[in-house]
């Protein structure tokens, strides 16, 4: 059996000084490498949708490294919300409709806001460190095909950001992106992907 991969103690610590500095890193999640930088952060935030030449009418989503970080950073988590939580065998990105605390350019039209709680070791650590969401969106440019491994994501993109973790860069592993669902407060759900 394979032994579980480490992160370096310095990887995560030059990762968490560059978001809490307002830089933007490129970085594994338990879906694909993710653009991340801090959530709260208006000024990071927009770094990355400059980065990704995407409008900021559309939203990006953040990850959170537990349940009480995502409690925090939503007004009131809907019970069914929790269901979906629990009940989830792949990763789950929720969209809420009362986040509170993050930058308003993260938000959608409607100001409401994505996160996941991640199981992965290296970007739940990070959160947890943090004691803040950071953005998750695709390592690419928009329009193009988000990158499964760290080998397919583009030069401009790697160049683009202020500091590549090395952590599970030879990972060949094809991850795929999260599931999202939309509950609302009174606890309508609707499948987005």
């Amino acid at each position: 059996m394979d032994k579980p991969l480490r992160y370096d103690s310095k990887d995560m610590a030059r990762a968490l000084e560059v978001l809490k500095s307002g830089g933007i890193i490129l970085y594994p999640t338990d879906t694909v490498w993710g653009l991340g930088c801090d959530a709260s952060n208006p000024e990071a935030v927009s770094k990355i949708y400059e980065l990704k030449k995407r409008k900021d009418s559309k939203s990006m989503l953040s990850l959170v490294g537990n349940e009480g970080q995502l409690q925090r950073w939503v007004e009131e988590v809907p019970e069914a919300a929790w269901m979906l939580i629990d009940a989830a065998v792949e990763p789950l990105t929720i969209i809420y409709d009362r986040p509170k605390g993050l930058a308003s350019n993260l938000l959608a039209e409607d100001g409401s806001a994505g996160f996941r709680i991640t199981g992965e070791t290296f970007s739940k650590t990070l959160c947890e460190r943090l004691r803040a969401p950071i953005v998750s969106t695709s390592a690419n440019i928009a329009g193009e095909k988000t990158p499964r491994t760290f080998n397919e994501i583009s030069d401009e993109i790697k160049s683009g950001v202020d500091y590549v973790v090395k952590y599970r860069r030879e990972d060949g592993t094809k991850h795929k992106s999260s599931h999202i669902i939309k509950v609302s407060d009174s606890g309508v759900i609707k499948i987005i992907r």
